[in-house]
């Protein structure tokens, strides 16, 4: 493996809501911090993402009365999981978590910011159409190589790898790094959609290694 000196570490989404006792808990969530952590001072270039929605977001149950979370719901853009509050702007659940430390990062993107729109992909907004900025950031930084790691691998992960294949961007996963929410079998179909798309696994040892 060649090192290209652009190689970019996505943290995705360590906040508390997403460890355990949050509101929206991945299972083991915690457990990516140390790797996290450990290999954020090795990557050139280091990006935290925060999703960081407005009270009453659309993508709450709360919002819909009559509806419990994890039902879906039919919105101008597709289907749409409906979530437990979480990651509510300017609330603890949404602060990253305290044992994250990675004073090397150079930019903290926000994203689910929109009332009407949830977003998964660092990229995107769920609706494939609004933009967070993160492509044209990289590209103006003649960034390429972007290895994902963070909660929860079966959205946030998975969207965000899809798109940055799409975008013509290379996409690894620390596969130790992830952990899923697992929603009706969307684990599984998440990896075989990554697959799919091009985006390549890799464990932290071996990044390790390369050092």
């Amino acid at each position: 493996m060649n090192w290209q000196g652009d190689e970019t570490l996505i943290v995705v989404d360590l906040q508390n809501d997403f460890c355990p006792g949050g509101t929206l808990a991945v299972p083991e969530g915690d457990r990516v911090i140390p790797i996290a952590n450990a290999l954020a001072g090795l990557f050139p270039h280091v990006i935290l993402t925060q999703d960081w929605h407005p009270p009453q977001h659309l993508s709450f149950a709360s919002a819909h009365p009559g509806k419990n979370p994890y039902e879906s719901i039919e919105v101008s853009y597709g289907p749409q999981i409906l979530w437990p509050d979480h990651c509510v702007q300017g609330t603890p659940g949404a602060d990253f978590h305290p044992q994250l430390h990675v004073p090397r990062a150079e930019l903290v993107l926000r994203k689910g910011s929109h009332p009407a729109i949830d977003s998964y992909s660092t990229f995107y907004e769920n609706d494939g159409a609004t933009s967070t900025g993160l492509a044209g950031y990289l590209r103006e930084r003649n960034i390429k190589n972007l290895y994902f790691i963070g909660l929860a691998t079966d959205f946030c992960v998975l969207y965000s790898t899809i798109d940055a294949r799409q975008l013509g961007f290379n996409a690894w996963v620390i596969e130790d790094g992830v952990r899923g929410i697992d929603v009706e079998g969307s684990l599984e179909a998440a990896w075989r959609r990554m697959s799919e798309a091009g985006v390549e696994r890799i464990n932290s040892q071996a990044i390790a290694n390369i050092y």
